[in-house]
């Protein structure tokens, strides 16, 4: 049997009544949902890792600022010099996946759709390296290998003179101290650490963070993005 018809005035009132209370209020302009407005809220006690602006004499670490332009890196030692921490909070909670393992690479920034996947980030670095469809960085191959990197050689390019890394009871590599690097392994690391992977924690490098000083040093093309 059928339910009994309501009459169309009575109709149009529950459906407003459903309407309003299923839509929560949030400020359209400035966030996606109601729950990316939440996630602002959790989030507004978060502090950032600044950027570093890298300005360097024409005769000072001339090596590094070779390798910095044969990449077409300049965008990454130059950031902006001020930002609206506001904003930047605002992307952030607009870029939180709501729905698990659903994440579509975008956020919204008062009126406007930003994408971050791996082109727009390296379309707003001025495209420094371009792949194909699909195609990996070399970096990014040799470290998809269980043979990719050769730890020892890692070592011997990234410390000085009879260091290595910091090692394991069990003697597994994990760490190479900031007291073991050469001068312009610290100096990567550096620029790495506030501008690449930023990282509160700069007194020594992870392996995997060695993984990407070598490949820079040995002119392994890294898609930065």
């Amino acid at each position: 049997m059928a339910p009994e018809k309501l009459s169309s005035k009575r109709s149009r009132r529950g459906a407003a009544a459903e309407g309003s209370s299923a839509a929560p209020e949030f400020d359209s302009h400035r966030f996606r949902s109601a729950e990316h407005q939440q996630c602002f809220e959790a989030i507004k006690g978060w502090s950032f890792h600044r950027e570093r602006c890298i300005q360097l004499r024409e005769d000072e670490y001339t090596n590094f600022q070779e390798e910095i332009a044969r990449k077409h890196w300049t965008s990454r030692v130059t950031p902006m010099a001020k930002f609206d921490l506001e904003i930047v909070l605002e992307f952030y909670a607009n870029a939180w996946p709501i729905e698990e393992g659903v994440r579509d690479m975008c956020s919204w920034v008062r009126g406007q759709w930003i994408a971050f996947d791996a082109d727009a980030l390296s379309q707003f670095l001025g495209d420094p390296l371009v792949l194909e469809e699909g195609q990996q960085c070399e970096f990014s191959q040799r470290r998809n290998r269980a043979d990719g990197f050769d730890e020892e050689a890692i070592a011997q390019l990234l410390c000085t003179l009879g260091q290595d890394f910091a090692r394991t009871v069990a003697g597994r590599r994990v760490r190479i101290l900031c007291t073991s690097m050469t001068t312009l392994t610290q100096t990567w690391m550096t620029l790495q650490l506030s501008n690449v992977l930023p990282s509160d924690h700069n007194s020594d490098l992870p392996l995997p963070k060695c993984q990407l000083v070598y490949a820079i040093l040995t002119r392994i093309s890294v898609h930065v993005a």
